[in-house]
């Protein structure tokens, strides 16, 4: 019987999805062996891949004047590839919000090749909310807005998107697929993919072509997203399992209703979550209501005596994962598009139970 998963990623996948690759995973459109042992240029993969990024394109409405790249490194190795692709044209500096751990990381690895104005940060408040646009201080000059739409460590979302006077940049590893997006109004969108696409090993980056000539000259082949989109994502022998599989979850979700479906199942399931926390004196919610992510909901318990408890015999239940990130301690439950209702149900009946018999 499978359990309920709430990690933060490596994330559950739909089971449909976990099927079919199962079903195939011997002998895939009869081919006679595994989709993980084709040539990624063979006429049968290539299709694949184009069928990947026509799906992407559907779901999110992307512009033909944008491309998309199927990378590998994760959403850690584009905090690199960022600065390496914009700061060839001229300004060598870029501005960015501070909203968490994954925000300092970008920060830091951009300045390594020029200069971070970090244009507002949440640390005063443990980064527990996400900076309203009048507390900016933004560059004339920038090379780019580098912000991160959702903090999956600490749980908070942004509820707007920033207008900027640069080229608008988003690290959209846990909110992506999660509701419609405009993507033209950013210069690049990248996305880890495993929390809403598939499996690790692969990162989505989809960016607007006249940001494609304006790398450093001495840029590192793997990083460029020029040769990336000249050579379809395949320079080099990329993760095909992870792109095969994003590509089934794609196919799933366009299913399911597509990204209006996720962005209605995303609120009800959060909002079940949040309404239970915010009924409760036994449990408590660190962020700020404005800001609280629809995909990484943090908690805590009021005696924190009681978490090893709670994480035991959570896990005891079919729970699993809901131990938060080791640099915040407590609880944290990751309720990305693969995430069912039924495991949110499940979730708050059994705090309610644990906080009955041990409130």
């Amino acid at each position: 019987m499978r359990k309920f998963n709430f990690c933060a990623g490596p994330a559950a996948l739909p089971e449909p999805v976990l099927r079919q690759a199962q079903e195939e995973l011997l002998d895939w459109q009869g081919v006679g062996c595994s989709v993980m042992e084709v040539s990624h240029r063979s006429p049968e993969f290539t299709t694949v891949a184009e069928e990947a990024e026509q799906d992407l394109r559907d779901l999110l409405c992307i512009p033909d004047n944008y491309k998309v790249l199927f990378l590998q490194g994760g959403a850690t190795g584009q905090f690199s590839a960022i600065p390496w692709n914009l700061f060839g044209a001229g300004s060598k500096s870029a501005d960015y919000i501070h909203t968490g751990q994954w925000a300092e990381k970008a920060i830091k690895e951009a300045g390594r090749f020029g200069e971070v104005n970090v244009v507002a940060s949440s640390e005063d408040r443990n980064f527990s909310y996400a900076p309203a646009a009048d507390a900016w201080r933004e560059s004339k000059d920038a090379a780019y807005f580098h912000y991160t739409p959702n903090e999956t460590i600490g749980g908070v979302e942004f509820p707007y998107i920033p207008e900027v006077n640069s080229p608008l940049v988003a690290d959209m590893s846990s909110t992506i697929l999660s509701q419609p997006i405009p993507v033209e109004k950013y210069g690049f969108i990248y996305a880890g993919a495993q929390k809403n696409i598939g499996p690790s090993g692969i990162a989505v980056g989809i960016v607007r072509d006249d940001l494609l000539d304006r790398s450093l000259p001495d840029i590192p082949r793997s990083l460029s997203w020029k040769v990336a989109a000249e050579g379809q994502s395949m320079d080099n022998t990329p993760p095909t399992f992870a792109w095969y599989l994003s590509g089934l979850v794609f196919k799933w979700l366009k299913a399911q209703g597509g990204v209006e479906a996720m962005a209605a199942l995303s609120q009800k399931k959060s909002q079940m979550l949040y309404d239970f926390l915010d009924r409760s004196d036994f449990y408590s919610s660190p962020v700020a209501v404005e800001s609280r992510s629809r995909m990484n909901v943090p908690f805590v318990l009021a005696d924190d005596s009681l978490d090893k408890l709670f994480l035991k015999e959570s896990e005891e239940a079919g729970l699993l994962a809901l131990k938060g990130h080791r640099s915040v301690g407590g609880m944290r439950a990751s309720l990305y598009n693969a995430v069912p209702l039924e495991a949110v149900e499940a979730l708050v009946s059994f705090m309610a139970d644990f906080e009955q018999r041990n409130g």
